[in-house]
């Protein structure tokens, strides 16, 4: 199990990969701004979809991105 650090290391390394320092400050700052709720968040974009359609998106998504469990 990772510690608080090696998470929020981890994390900002995922968000600087694919939004850049730009992008990833301004993430950071809307979280920080808007007090971001990540269930309230989570169910608002995923209560409406349905099963097969989430599943749809996510074989999607895994194709697109695979994971390499080398590292």
């Amino acid at each position: 199990m990772m510690n608080n650090t090696e998470i929020m290391n981890k994390g900002i390394n995922c968000l600087l990969e694919k939004l850049g320092v730009v992008e990833t400050e301004q993430f950071i700052s809307v979280i920080i701004r808007e007090k971001f709720d990540y269930t309230k968040w989570q169910r608002e974009q995923f209560d409406n979809i349905g099963a097969e359609e989430f599943n749809a998106a996510a074989i999607a998504y895994a194709k697109e991105n695979p994971i390499d469990f080398t590292k």
